[in-house]
């Protein structure tokens, strides 16, 4: 059963204030989006490292949302003032911020954990003094690390293959303490494959779909690495965050867990590169019939990632409700209308 209309009646008719940590990235940006559009108070908590003011300044200029509701904290994670100022007076927190990219985690290992576990800790314990009623927050499909086993199910996880997977695992064994230790209604979610509008394509640790899509729009070959056969769960946004939503209001039973949030499918890097190819040329790009070219598998790639959740549907009451198509064209009309 999906629980989100009646969450959102609840939250119309009764609203709250949020904070939303890393408000002005990818994911941040269409949790303060909806929150604004259901009418919330919103806190956002941003230092700007990876986020981009664009994003809030579009989301802030839509038809039917008020951007009095809204107040930016500029802050650091690592900053314990920073986060207690956030969680003031807030009834529950979207715990988005964090250094993402397994390969800047290998090459900066020291930077990822202490952002990605330092402020994590910061936050929630600012979250637990400032006795917030719910806290969501961002984990990884990167946590099952090793394990060949597919659906990848909550309690399956092998040996994490990165240093951004470890943060993710440290701040699910950090959760689960606090949650035991002072009663922080944290919830974890593992996404898998995020993708929608908004995705910045710029930088060398940019995700796979913008960075395939501003170079299928140059007319350029994208590079595929390894062999095209490993394999996503590709998840569009939209169902990202009705799960933090469900989960920042679920109920003691999923405390101090973490769950997979995916579309239970798997779509590979070929399969993938087609689809946003012939995409793209519909739109008016010079890439029809570009082959895209090969190199050597990056170090700490997971090969294949499938979602089992059915613990998200059991805990949360969430289910997808946008699929791969949609969300993969969705993206693809953000970007070539510039909103990116």
């Amino acid at each position: 059963m999906d629980r989100f209309p009646t969450l959102e009646a609840e939250l119309r008719a009764q609203p709250q204030k949020w904070l939303v940590t890393g408000a002005a990235g990818f994911i941040g940006s269409h949790l303060v989006d909806t929150l604004l559009q259901l009418g919330q108070g919103v806190v956002g908590l941003d230092d700007f490292s990876t986020g981009r003011r664009s994003n809030l300044a579009r989301v802030l200029g839509r038809p039917g949302v008020d951007p009095a509701r809204f107040r930016l904290i500029e802050g650091d994670l690592r900053d314990r003032d920073a986060c207690a100022r956030a969680c003031d007076g807030v009834d529950r927190v979207l715990h988005q911020a964090a250094l993402g990219s397994v390969p800047r985690s290998i090459e900066q290992p020291l930077l990822s954990l202490a952002v990605n576990v330092d402020g994590f800790v910061n936050i929630a314990l600012a979250a637990v003094a400032a006795g917030v009623k719910g806290f969501s927050y961002a984990s990884s499909s990167s946590v099952f690390g090793d394990s060949e086993r597919l659906p990848k199910r909550e309690g399956e996880e092998g040996r994490v293959l990165s240093p951004y997977a470890a943060s993710k695992r440290m701040d699910e064994v950090a959760a689960e303490s606090f949650a035991t230790a002072y009663q922080l209604p944290a919830v974890g979610l593992r996404y898998f494959n995020v993708v929608g509008p908004r995705q910045d394509p710029d930088g060398v640790y940019a995700a796979v779909v913008p960075r395939w899509l501003a170079t299928l729009a140059d007319g350029k070959a994208p590079i595929i690495f390894g062999d095209g056969l490993t394999s996503r769960d590709f998840c569009p946004v939209e169902n990202v965050v009705r799960a933090n939503l469900l989960a920042a209001t679920a109920g003691p039973a999923a405390w101090g867990r973490a769950v997979n949030v995916g579309l239970g499918g798997r779509t590979t890097l070929l399969d993938l590169y087609r689809i946003l190819r012939d995409g793209m040329a519909a739109r008016g790009a010079p890439c029809a019939g570009l082959e895209p070219t090969f190199e050597a598998f990056r170090k700490g790639d997971v090969r294949h990632s499938l979602a089992d959740v059915s613990l998200a549907q059991e805990l949360l009451g969430w289910a997808p409700s946008v699929g791969l198509d949609d969300g993969l064209g969705r993206a693809m009309d953000a970007f070539v209308a510039g909103e990116v």
